[in-house]
Order: C-alpha cells, then sequence, then structure tokens
C-alpha cells in the first residue's frame, strides 16, 4: 500500500470532490464530443490516401470548388439589373413650375429660351435621376445597367445614361447653349429647384431580380452513388478525388441523424467516458487518497486531462487540421513536475483513450501517445534548467516519430511496397516543439493552483535573494546552520526519494523568523548570553516566537506556501527541551505549565518536512559535541530521532521506520564526512 494511502482518513470532503468533478468531467467531454457525422480523414492534396479503400455508403452529390462557385457568381453579376420605378407626375409638375417662374424670373430673355430649356429638362426627366442613396450594388460589384419602369412597361437602361442630381444640372448649364443663352439669365432662374430624384429603387423586385440570378448558378457537377469506390490505398489524392471528399464531409455534416441513433451515440459517449472517469478515480482511491483530499490537486488534474480531449474534439468536429500538432506530452509534463510520475502517466493514458474515441485510427493515436508520454516522464523527472525541457522535447519528438515509422511497418507499408505515410510527421514535430512551450505554463499553474515547481525552489535557493542576504547580514550563524541543513536534508531526501529540492528550499529559509533576535541563539552568540537573568518561560517564548516570526516574514516576502510550512513544522509540537528541563531542575515541586515551553505545530504533515525535523535537530545538537567520533555520532543521531519518535513528531506525516532507519545512516555518515572523524591511536 501507497505511504500517501490513508483510506481511514477520507472524510466527506474527499468524497463530495470525487463525485463533483467526476459529473463535471463526464459532461464537459460528453458535450464536446461530435455526434454528428463528422470526417476525421487525414490526407492532403497531391498525397496517397493512407486509409483503406473508401466506398460511399450513400449517394450525394458532387460540389464545385469555392473558387470555381465564386468565379460563376462573379459573372451572374453582370447581369444583375436593380428596379427603379419612374415617377412622372414629378416631371410635370417640374416642368410646369419652371414655365411659370420663367417670367417672373427672366422677363428679358429670348422669347425662343423656354422652350429650349423645357425640352433639355423634359429630357433629363425621361433618361431618370437617380437619389445619390441609390443602392445600386450587389455584393460590391456596380451593375452595367438598370431596370426602369412605369405601369407595366419596364425597359433597361445603362448606368451610365442616367442621370444623377449633379450631372443633371450640369447637363442644364452646358457650354453648347452659352452661344445662344446668357448665363446670367439660367443663373437667375435657379435651376437647381427644378432638379428632383424621379427614379426611387424597388426593394422587393430587386431582390426578386437577385434571387433570379442565384438561382441560376449550379453548384453541383456530378453524383456519386452508394456503393462507388472513391479512394483506394496508396491512390493519388488528386483534385477530382479532393473535391469528391470535400463533397463527402459537406454531405456528412448535412445529413440529418434519426433521434434513435443519436440515442445510441450519446448513450455510448456517456458509458465510455464514465468508465474512463471512475477508473482514474479508482486509481487515485488505491494509490494517491490523499490527492482526493486536496481541491487544488483535483483540480490541476482535472483541468489538464479535460483540456486535451477537448481541444481534440473541437479540431476533429471542424476539421481544422491533424491533431497530432497538439502536444499531449504537456500533461505528463506538467503532472511530473507538480505531482508525481505514477499519476502523470495514468492520467495521461485517461486523457489519450478519451481523446482517441472519435478518431478513424486510434490505435496507432494510442500506441504514438502513451509511448511519447512515457519518454516525457522518464526524461523530466525535475524541472530546474530550461535545457531540461528542451532536451525532453528532443527525446519526446523523436520516440513520437520512431513509434509512428515503426507503426507503418507493423501495418506491412514498406512490405506491400506502399509508399510511407509522411502526414504524421511534420505534425509530430510541430507538437515537439510546442511542448517546449510547457515552461510558460508553469508560473500561470503556480499562481492559479498553488503549486509550486522546480524552478521557483531553484530561484527560492538562490543565496542573493533578498531575505536570505538579510538573513546572513544578521544572522550569520542561522544562515550557516541553515545551509548545513539544507545539504543534510536534501542528502536524505535523495536517498529516500523524496522531494530533495523542495526539502533544500525549505531549510534554507526554516529559521528565518531567527533574525528578528538573532542574540538569543546559540548559533549568533559570542560571548554574553542574553538568556543569563531571564525566566526560563520568557527564554523559552522568545526562542519559541521564532516560529511565528518567520512565518510573517514568508507571508511579506511572499515565500510559496511549500515552503513556508516547513517553518512552522520544523519544530512540531516538541518543548523547548534545554529551559523545560532547567525549569524542572530547579523547582521540581512547583507545577509547570507546558503550553509556556511547547512549540505551536503543527508536526510535520509529509516525509520532506519530517526529514527537514530531523536534520535540522540533529546539526545543531552535532555542534555541542565534545569530540566528533563515529561512536558519538551514531549515539547522537540515535538520541535525537529517538527523542523524536518517542513524543510522536512524525505520527501525522507518510514516513515509515525503515526510512527513518535510511535516514539515521545518511546523517551519521555527513556529519563524519563534515567533522572528519578519525580513529583514535593508543
Amino acid at each position: 500500500m501507497s505511504r500517501y494511502n490513508h483510506k481511514h482518513k477520507l472524510g466527506f470532503k474527499a468524497y463530495f470532490y470525487r463525485t463533483l468533478f467526476s459529473a463535471i468531467a463526464i459532461a464537459a467531454l460528453v458535450v464536446c464530443m461530435p455526434h454528428g457525422n463528422t470526417s476525421s480523414f487525414q490526407y492532403q492534396k497531391g498525397e496517397p490516401w493512407e486509409e483503406e479503400a473508401f466506398i460511399a455508403q450513400d449517394s450525394f452529390p458532387i460540389l464545385k470548388s469555392a473558387e470555381q462557385v465564386a468565379y460563376e457568381q462573379d459573372s451572374l453579376k453582370q447581369f444583375y439589373e436593380p428596379y427603379f420605378r419612374q415617377d412622372v407626375d414629378i416631371t410635370e409638375q417640374q416642368l410646369a413650375g419652371l414655365q411659370q417662374d420663367f417670367l417672373k424670373l427672366s422677363p428679358a430673355a429670348p422669347h425662343y429660351f423656354l422652350p429650349h430649356l423645357l425640352n433639355k429638362l423634359r429630357h433629363v426627366y425621361s433618361v431618370g435621376i437617380l437619389p445619390p442613396d441609390a443602392p445600386l450594388g450587389f455584393e460590391g460589384r456596380m451593375p452595367r445597367q438598370i431596370r426602369v419602369y412605369r405601369g407595366n412597361e419596364s425597359s433597361a437602361k445603362p448606368l451610365s445614361s442616367v442621370f444623377s442630381e449633379k450631372a443633371a444640372y450640369e447637363y442644364l448649364m452646358a457650354e453648347e447653349d452659352s452661344v445662344r443663352f446668357n448665363h446670367s439669365h439660367l443663373r437667375g432662374l435657379d435651376l437647381i429647384k427644378y432638379i428632383t430624384p424621379n427614379l426611387f429603387y424597388d426593394a422587393q423586385k430587386s431582390l426578386q431580380q437577385r434571387q433570379e440570378t442565384d438561382g441560376r448558378l449550379v453548384k453541383t457537377k456530378g453524383v456519386v452513388l452508394q456503393g462507388q469506390k472513391i479512394v483506394d490505398r496508396g491512390q493519388i489524392v488528386d483534385d477530382e478525388v479532393m473535391s469528391i471528399l470535400l463533397s463527402w464531409e459537406q454531405h456528412q455534416k448535412e445529413h440529418k441523424i434519426s433521434p434513435k441513433e443519436m440515442m445510441f451515440r450519446v448513450g455510448g459517449s456517456i458509458l465510455y467516458i464514465t468508465i474512463l472517469v471512475v477508473l482514474m478515480m479508482m486509481y487515485f482511491q488505491q494509490f494517491r487518497s490523499d490527492y482526493l483530499d486536496s481541491l487544488r490537486t483535483i483540480l490541476l488534474v482535472m483541468t489538464l486531462s479535460l483540456f486535451f480531449p477537448v481541444i481534440t474534439y473541437i479540431i476533429v468536429k471542424h476539421s481544422w487540421g491533424s491533431v497530432y500538432i497538439v502536444p499531449y506530452c504537456v500533461l505528463p509534463i506538467m503532472l511530473r513536475i507538480f505531482l508525481d510520475s505514477r499519476t502523470a502517466f495514468v492520467t495521461h493514458v485517461i486523457a489519450i483513450l478519451a481523446s482517441a474515441v472519435v478518431l478513424t485510427d486510434p490505435y496507432t493515436f494510442i500506441v504514438t501517445q502513451i509511448v511519447a508520454g512515457l519518454v516525457a516522464i522518464y526524461s523530466l523527472r525535475e524541472l530546474s534548467q530550461r535545457h531540461e525541457l528542451f532536451r525532453a522535447a528532443i527525446l519526446v519528438t523523436f520516440a513520437a516519430l520512431l513509434t509512428s515509422l515503426c507503426m507503418e511497418f507493423v501495418r506491412g507499408a514498406a512490405a506491400g511496397n506502399q509508399e510511407l505515410s509522411r502526414w504524421p510527421y511534420p505534425y509530430l514535430m510541430m507538437a515537439g516543439v510546442l511542448s517546449m512551450l510547457a515552461y510558460l505554463l508553469l508560473i500561470p499553474i503556480e499562481r492559479i493552483f498553488g503549486f509550486t515547481s522546480i524552478v521557483t525552489l531553484v530561484e527560492l535557493q538562490n543565496v542573493n535573494n533578498p531575505l536570505l542576504r538579510r538573513l546572513s547580514e544578521k544572522a550569520n550563524g542561522t544562515f550557516n546552520h541553515s545551509l548545513q541543513v539544507a545539504n543534510l536534508a536534501a542528502e536524505v531526501a535523495n536517498r529516500l526519494d523524496a522531494k530533495a529540492q523542495l526539502v533544500r528550499t525549505g531549510a534554507l529559509y526554516h529559521d528565518i523568523g531567527k533574525m528578528e533576535n538573532p542574540a538569543f541563539f546559540t548559533e549568533n552568540q559570542s560571548g554574553k548570553n542574553p538568556h543569563d537573568g531571564l525566566p526560563y518561560e520568557k527564554s523559552a517564548q522568545i526562542i519559541i516566537q521564532h516560529v511565528e516570526s518567520g512565518m510573517k516574514l514568508a507571508e511579506k516576502y511572499r515565500l510559496p506556501k511549500a515552503v513556508s510550512d516547513f517553518i512552522c513544522t520544523h519544530h512540531g509540537c516538541s518543548r523547548t527541551r534545554y529551559f523545560y528541563t532547567l525549569r524542572k531542575n530547579e523547582s521540581p515541586n512547583v507545577p509547570i505549565d507546558d503550553r509556556l515551553f511547547t512549540y505551536p505545530g503543527p508536526k510535520p504533515q509529509t516525509l520532506e518536512q519530517a526529514i527537514l525535523m530531523m536534520a535540522d535537530a540533529v546539526e545543531a545538537a552535532s555542534r555541542s559535541l565534545p569530540v566528533y567520533t563515529e561512536e558519538s555520532i551514531n549515539t547522537l543521531v540515535e538520541k535525537i530521532i529517538g527523542a523524536q519518535m518517542e513524543e510522536g513528531s512524525f505520527s501525522e506525516c507518510a514516513i515509515t521506520f525503515r526510512e527513518i532507519t535510511e535516514a539515521k545512516e545518511v546523517l551519521c555518515a555527513r556529519l563524519r564526512t563534515i567533522y572528519h572523524t578519525r580513529i583514535q591511536y593508543p
């Protein structure tokens, strides 16, 4: 049984999270999964057909290409003639108005002036005047002609011959009349008053004309009959085959599925996704039940495991290209960095199985992606430097390409003298490049879900960090102690397969609270001891206070919770044994308030925190040894850790007796190296 699996600790919260997120996952995947007729074939024009022979399941029309349809539509637009109604009443009104006002405005004009001017104005109105806002265009194309009707009669007129208001005015004021007419007479008449549009757009008749124009367009160029072979394996996808395949995809999208068939499809999807989600929850229940108590962990796992299947469904549903371009290995990489290898692999397999259900060749997809995921987990145990992710991306890409190639050989591509598939390989290489973008996801995941990556821990280990630099300046002895503890704890963590970088970082910051009163701690004293003369209770409280002060500093400097937890747990709920013993020996008959000598805790909750507690206590105690021999060091380590076990300091964390024994061995060996123990000569 896993050290993380404590079934007796699972409460209502764990079961609630498990039920809630299982329901959300099932609903989200089923809703996003394409249930209609979609095409998930992958093919390229000019390349061999990679699938088996494709036989038409029913008859469907062969559609013309979009370019051909657009060309024919553009050709038909030139025959479009918008309809305009010509108002003859306006003509008579304007002619009468000009005749009535002529004698008043131009009494000195020659007798032949009026008839000629009336003839010109009558000509303008007979041709027609368009309003400035007349809707002439048809999808961005201007017509060559318009159709003008009066009553039941209509005639086509070139658009260039019809007057605008400006053109009509210029026609009446034309230079050809300047020989016989004085322009002063024309200007005095203010002819613009007698120019009014008499052509009015008829939307209904124009719409009918548009529909008739569109009706002339034939968008098909043939028919494929049911049972007809469209393309065979190895056949080149030329223009004709491409046109038929695109027509089939369009036919599939437009084909309506019967309610009974849809019910079976949706029901099968629900059952399939439910099985996968239940399997994942069974894994957590059996091996990592501690994750079920953590809301952020469940959220991270569900978010990543839902994201990639949903992206796959969208690509297939809309035929946006090959799903192999999706960097599925980002999922195991992220979960390996923030959680553990086994969880990363199981979740990756579940996500791949959920994604593959909508593909036409799920077998190759599943094998390729699972192998790539295993390589990603193996090659990227911890991400502390950028080049590690680059190396992992190269290995993942190579593994995916090699696996895909092997699948081609397994299916007999080479043996059958068929050209090997080329379409997956460029996409797999692009997916490898995209997987390197996982580095950019570290900070958002840390901020959103509250996790701490190795990159952040490595950055915090920099001794030039403001908080560590301040510690080295104000409490140099504590700083050196923290460095020694960090080295000891990291070595133990490596031996126990724990998170060494996390332990090292926690060790560097576990005593930052001592900066508030550095002189009260032995490692910073040189001469007078400020505890002299103080009550033992007061001294104990000063020592205990460094935990609370450290937590305040951690909050001020925004240390990750995973690091600040080491501050409050590195003493657990133990006593300040030195002052407690002095107080007890001084007044054995006076009751002691244990709370004044006890750290607030909590006890270590993780293996890493337990390692730090052991390393911290052993390193501090080793400084007081009068002589450094193998026997004295072994005795000291046994005494310190034995006392911690008797106090129950490790009762709330997942650590075994075997691991404690191994930790003792590492600490003893490391201390002997530090203090250079030698055999005593006779």
